[in-house]
């Protein structure tokens, strides 16, 4: 008997559904919010009030798109967090009235799990790729560096994370500084293909074991700029792709090596990437390059499926749903929670 999953996301400015049944992605819409464009970051209250213009219509047009009625749904899975408590309230309050209206079950998903099981989401008609457990998955975000062993569907054991600011919010404070728009990560991207990644040179942190950290570089990178536009005003402007090149090699070095040694050290090599960050052209260039060098089998998550999208969410629900782990009407978001 085939199962059915709504899968709803509303952790911080995406709103996205999606259909899966029995772990294969039938559809996966995601609504973006441009307005947060103007402010270089994203608004929390701005974001919780879209996630509610956005999430019926979203919901409707996944479930469109997979060609599913309602009463097809087997059960609801949704961010339970972490996240922006306002955005995630949307979403939690639409799956759990959902849920008892079709009195189906509700299957509560920890967003950074889920980012790590869209390894997992195959696709009809397509070759799907998977990884062999144990494996080993760097997860890096605008909120999140981890390095993370997954021993099965549901079993992860976090043995590396960030003590301070995540890789991407070193991307896009560092892509403000130099006049960039939001979200900076990707511009940095696409500017540090015409740079020299060894023009400039900034702080690495020293931080033992396989944790990560970031905020030396961020000061770093200011007290250069700052050193430099002492000398000459137009120095981001002439150095530009540079200071992109630059910035995006050292971030890719401190992840890279944490990873080299994370793999070291548990003799894992099945490999793989998650969270947004994982789109990044440079990253997957020094993964694959590495993973040739070290005989790694790496997996690559499809561009779509690296920013937040409902997909993964629910592909994490699928599982859950077969070992019957349901949530009830008295569940509520959490703005933190760790995997």
């Amino acid at each position: 008997m085939s199962i059915t999953i709504l899968a709803i996301e509303s952790s911080c400015d995406d709103t996205s559904a999606a259909v899966i049944r029995d772990g294969y992605v039938l559809s996966n819409l995601i609504a973006n919010q441009d307005v947060h464009k103007a402010y270089g970051g994203v608004v929390p209250e701005l974001a919780s009030r879209a996630h509610q213009a956005n999430i019926v219509p979203v919901v409707d047009q996944a479930l469109a798109r997979a060609a599913i009625s309602t009463e097809e749904i087997d059960a609801v899975a949704f961010t339970r967090g972490p996240g922006l408590l306002g955005s995630l309230l949307v979403g939690t309050s639409f799956a759990k009235g959902f849920a008892l209206a079709r009195n189906i079950p509700l299957v509560e998903v920890n967003h950074l799990q889920a980012h790590v099981m869209v390894h997992f989401a195959k696709e009809p008609g397509h070759e799907n790729r998977i990884p062999s457990f144990p494996f080993l998955c760097l997860l890096v975000s605008g909120g999140h560096t981890q390095l993370i062993i997954v021993r099965d569907f549901l079993t992860m054991e976090l043995i590396g994370n960030t003590i301070d600011d995540a890789a991407g919010e070193a991307f896009d404070k560092c892509a403000k500084v130099i006049g960039l728009p939001y979200p900076g990560g990707p511009v940095i991207d696409k500017l540090a293909k015409e740079g020299n990644p060894k023009a400039f040179s900034f702080a690495k942190p020293r931080i033992q074991g396989l944790d990560f950290s970031f905020s030396g570089l961020k000061t770093s990178f200011l007290y250069s700029l700052r050193d430099q536009i002492k000398e000459n005003e137009k120095f981001i402007d002439e150095n530009l792709n540079d200071l992109c090149a630059s910035l995006q090699s050292t971030i890719i070095e401190i992840l890279v090596s944490k990873l080299v040694r994370a793999s070291t050290e548990t003799g894992i090599k099945e490999i793989g990437i998650a969270g947004g960050v994982s789109a990044n052209s440079g990253l997957r260039g020094a993964l694959t390059a590495e993973a040739v060098k070290r005989e790694w089998n790496l997996f690559l998550p499809e561009f779509r499926y690296t920013t937040d999208n409902a997909a993964m969410i629910g592909v994490t629900g699928y599982y859950k749903y077969l070992r019957k782990e349901f949530s009830d009407q008295s569940i509520s978001p959490l703005a933190r929670f760790e995997i």
